[in-house]
């Protein structure tokens, strides 16, 4: 059952991410606590957890 994954804000001034790195496949089930990719931003790259 696919389900939405909103960008999450990094920083009360982020405007913008770019998603780097998908760590799962299509159709792969995740948890909790998994992380699905990496995002970039002008400071920082960050995990993209669930």
């Amino acid at each position: 059952m696919p389900i939405d994954v909103t960008m999450p804000r990094l920083s009360d001034t982020m405007q913008q991410g770019t998603i780097v790195k998908w760590n799962v496949k299509e159709g792969q089930k995740v948890k909790s606590g998994d992380v699905l990719g990496d995002i970039e931003t002008d400071k920082a790259t960050m995990e993209l957890h669930p």
